[in-house]
This record gives C-alpha cells, structure tokens and sequence, in this order.
C-alpha cells in the first residue's frame, strides 16, 4: 500500500509555543492536525522557553531562510546567585555566589553585550562538535568545549529588578542563546546567574500576541487552524516586492532570469509577484530578477 503523503498546504502558522514542549513536537502535532505534506519552523525554542514558533508548510519552507535571518527579540528572568550546567534553572547548580548586583550595576554592564559581540553557546545546545549535537555530548557526560560565535545584539535592556533577580529584554539577530547573555552578565557582575524564564515576543514579523495556542493544534480545530494561516510572502516584509511582467513570471517559473517591473539596488534580494502570485525569491539585475527560489503555487 502506498504511503499517504499529507495535503498540500502553503503559508505560515505562527504558534504561542507553551514551556514543556519541544519544538520539532509542535512542527509534527502542526502537521498531524493539518495533514500537511509538508512542515518546517524557522529558529528552535528550548523546551522551557515560550512564545512565537512560527511553522512553515509547504512552499513557505523555501522562506525559512529569510526569518531565520531575522532580528527577534526576547523577554526573559535572570536569576542571580547560581550558574548551571544548562545556563538555565534545568540545569545543575555548579557555582554559587552571595554578591547581588543592584539595577545602576545592571544598567553599567549591559552596553558590553550589545552590537558585534562573541558568544560561547551553552554546553546543552544544539550546536554541532565533530557531527553530533552538544546537547548529547553533555548528556553522555562529555566535556565540551564549543567556540564562541559572532552574534549581533540590536538592543539589551532591563525592564525591572529585584535582589535576586532581573527582568531584560534582548533583540537580537540570528544564532543568539539568551542563557548564555545571562550567565556571561552574571560573570560580569561577578554574582553568577541563570534564566529562570524565557519567552519570544516576535521574530521578523511575527508576534506572539497574533500566534495560536498550542492547545487548539488538534485535527478537531482543523478550519480554525487554517484560518490562522498567513500567505507564504508574510516572512518576505522585509525584502523589496517587485512586480513580473507577463512573459518574465512565465521565465521565472521555469527558472529562468525575468523581465519585472520596479525597481531595486543592484544585486538587491528581492521578492517577485505576478497578479497576487508569489513567484520567488531572487537577485534583481537591472530589470531582470535571477531567482534562487522559486514558488510552486497554484494561480489565484
């Protein structure tokens, strides 16, 4: 008997993911719910952390990586006193510390972990060390030894205190692990720290407060779901939309450089319509875009 391959479904699911859940847990449950051929998400959550997961079915697995390269921005609880195996409370208490820094000594280090900074992500990470995932390594009991990483902190900034604790926000850009912002600013502040909460609030486009609950994923609440999607170009807000004339969308489908009208930089990515259609993503080369993805949608 021939294996069912799913419906095809295109566009974008942006799911308010709770803490308890892993995120390829709320891709599969997505695409159970939906019957969907096709799933991905653009930028894994630790199980402990909520907020905006945003699913791409379908086509719109061909968007995951313009989000990915998205700034996103993060709220999250510091607790002081403690660094742990994991950066965060799941993890085993490895140091302890009695000092406890006030909010004018936040305040002074947090300019340090902004712009260009490097970054050495947590021991329990999906980083990869010589083919296998950090987290396993750890797991196994392993030391690992993972090499800090350029990452692009837009803004870091506290939004309250207490003595044990901080409340911060962070927008940053791709491949930024808030557990390792709080324990490196706990070394810092010389008192030690954790996150004890985490949550996403947006990324790209996408916000939290618009996302669906995880407890409405069920094939019950099928048309509410795919009434919650939003078209595959919702990921592509933040490239130039240029619009393909007749026989330059029939050339882009097929691959080929086509005519659009508009305009953009030289060698600019952009994004090509054609009657509501998306067509694809490519490089706009004065009058022609060359694409480097194309969408295979059904016309409107």
């Amino acid at each position: 008997m021939a294996r069912k391959k799913g419906r095809e479904i295109h566009g974008w699911l942006i799911v308010d993911k709770p803490a308890g859940v892993g995120s390829t847990d709320v891709v599969g449950k997505v695409r159970w719910a939906l019957d969907a051929k096709k799933a991905g998400h653009a930028g894994t959550l630790d199980p402990d952390a909520t907020g905006v997961l945003a699913i791409a079915l379908g086509e719109a697995t061909k968007t995951v990586p313009i989000l990915t390269e998205a700034l996103k921005a993060y709220d999250f609880t510091v607790n002081w006193g403690a660094e742990t195996a994991s950066d965060d409370a799941s993890g085993a208490v490895l140091k302890t510390s009695d000092i406890r820094p006030d909010a004018a000594a936040i305040r002074a280090a947090l300019p340090a972990f902004t712009g260009e900074i490097m970054q050495v992500p947590p021991n329990v990470s999906a980083v990869k060390v010589d083919g296998e995932r950090a987290y396993d390594l750890a797991r196994e009991g392993e030391a690992v030894a993972l090499a800090a990483r350029p990452l692009w902190v837009e803004s870091l900034e506290l939004l309250g205190s207490t003595p044990d604790t901080a409340e911060l926000r962070m927008v940053c850009g791709k491949g930024g692990y808030v557990r390792s912002i709080a324990r490196d600013l706990g070394r810092a502040l010389g008192c030690l720290g954790h996150v004890a909460r985490l949550r996403r609030i947006w990324s790209g486009p996408f916000d939290a407060e618009d996302g669906i609950g995880f407890d409405r994923i069920d094939r019950a609440n099928q048309a509410e779901i795919e009434a919650a999607l939003l078209p595959l170009q919702a990921a592509l807000a933040d490239l130039p939309q240029l619009q393909a004339t007749e026989m330059g969308a029939t050339r882009i489908l097929n691959g080929n450089p086509g005519q659009v009208l508009g305009h953009a930089e030289f060698g600019e990515e952009v994004w090509v319509s054609r009657e509501g259609r998306a067509l694809c993503i490519g490089r706009y080369m004065g009058g022609e875009v060359h694409p480097s993805r194309v969408f295979n949608l059904q016309p409107n």
